[in-house]
């Protein structure tokens, strides 16, 4: 009776199991509350579409600091490395190949590369890398020694985009001014430094022996491979050109120097479409006065630029200015006297040769120039249209 009374128990659980089986795989269970992304496992499906968002800062960055990663992610895709390659002679007269390293910057979708002309001076074969590697030859459109300026051309046919970079104003430039410098020095390509204005209009010397005036001094550190690179201000914008540092070691110490962006805007044209600059020329040649020499000469003014001789043909000739018809000695010095002493040009006060370029500079041939002189004691003004320096 008891083995009976447990065998009927057992069948009965066995077909209560059996319905509740029956019932489970008819009628599903309600669904479980969806996790949220903070729940659920990761797996290639969630992670695809976060990985694609940008990393936020760190929250520990300053706002200085947060402007310069952004500068940088911004503006480094657009800065080249230039290399070259040329033959040097060797003590033998040799040939031997040389190679040569840069800095430069795209400014349009044709491809346009801006950089140092030394970089590129007496190149055979220029390569161009982008940020991205891709790499290109690189063709001189125009080079000017003067301003050490050169123009590159790129063919990037097809394909993205070139990124490229806008071009600043350096005329409302102040010392003490954040800048950020992006080049390759050593090779190590896409390196940014930071620093501030420390002067402005500089009149230094490049490395072609040419005098660059109104350059931008910087404490940004421009080492070798830096030329040609850009200087750009706290917004983006390119405001120079990176050319020259002043070093004894080599390295930098604090003290480099850029071309202001205005003057490569001044010639960017004439790069492009000419190959070089059109510039205009009064064709004089002078002596600086100071006011003990001017007193010793006996001149009616103490400062201003005594003209020696006139270019025959050339526009001060034609419009009658004299040069020197005599030779007078001081100490041990030989002079050129009796010729007209420009004394401003444009209303502006000419103290040098350097102050004439200055003017000149930022003139077009066939555009015209106030000259203030002096003849003897008597003061004068003249227009002459300026012609193009041969």
């Amino acid at each position: 009776m008891r083995i009976r009374t447990v065998v009927l128990g057992v069948l009965l659980l066995a077909v209560a199991m059996l319905a509740g089986y029956w019932a489970g795989t008819r009628a599903p269970a309600p669904p479980l509350p969806e996790p949220s992304l903070a729940s659920r496992p990761a797996d290639a499906a969630t992670q695809a579409p976060l990985a694609a968002l940008a990393p936020a800062p760190p929250a520990n960055l300053s706002e200085d600091e947060r402007n310069s990663v952004a500068l940088y992610q911004q503006a480094a895709p657009a800065v080249v490395n230039v290399t070259t390659r040329a033959v040097e002679m060797d003590f033998f007269y040799g040939m031997i190949p040389v190679e040569g390293s840069g800095s430069g910057f795209l400014i349009d979708q044709e491809g346009h590369v801006v950089t140092n002309y030394h970089v590129v001076a007496e190149a055979r074969q220029i390569q161009v890398t982008l940020a991205d590697r891709r790499s290109f030859e690189g063709k001189v459109v125009g080079v000017d020694p003067v301003t050490d300026l050169a123009v590159l051309q790129i063919r990037a046919r097809g394909g993205k985009p070139l990124p490229t970079l806008p071009l600043g104003d350096s005329s409302q430039l102040q010392v003490g001014q954040k800048v950020l410098a992006i080049g390759n020095p050593f090779g190590f390509q896409g390196t940014l430094t930071t620093g501030v204005i420390s002067a402005l209009e500089r009149t230094i010397r490049t490395e072609t022996g040419a005098l660059l005036d109104e350059a931008i001094q910087t404490d940004a550190a421009i080492n070798r491979g830096n030329s040609g690179g850009p200087l750009l201000d706290s917004a983006g914008r390119v405001i120079g050109v990176n050319s020259v540092i002043l070093s004894p070691s080599g390295g930098s110490i604090g003290i480099g120097f850029a071309i202001p962006v205005n003057t490569l805007k001044f010639i960017l044209t004439d790069l492009i479409r000419e190959g070089r600059v059109r510039r205009p020329w009064l064709g004089i040649a002078g002596q600086e006065l100071a006011p003990d020499l001017a007193e010793a000469l006996g001149l009616p003014v103490g400062r201003g630029v005594l003209i020696a001789e006139t270019v025959r043909g050339g526009p001060a000739d034609r419009a009658g200015l004299r040069g020197g018809d005599r030779v007078a000695v001081v100490g041990r010095y030989r002079f050129q006297v009796g010729g007209d002493i420009v004394t401003a040009l444009d209303g502006q006060p000419i103290e040098s040769a350097l102050d004439i370029n200055r003017t000149l500079y930022k003139k077009r041939p066939g555009e015209t120039v106030e000259i203030t002189y002096y003849r003897g004691r008597e003061k004068r003004t003249v227009r002459i249209a300026l012609a193009e320096r041969r």
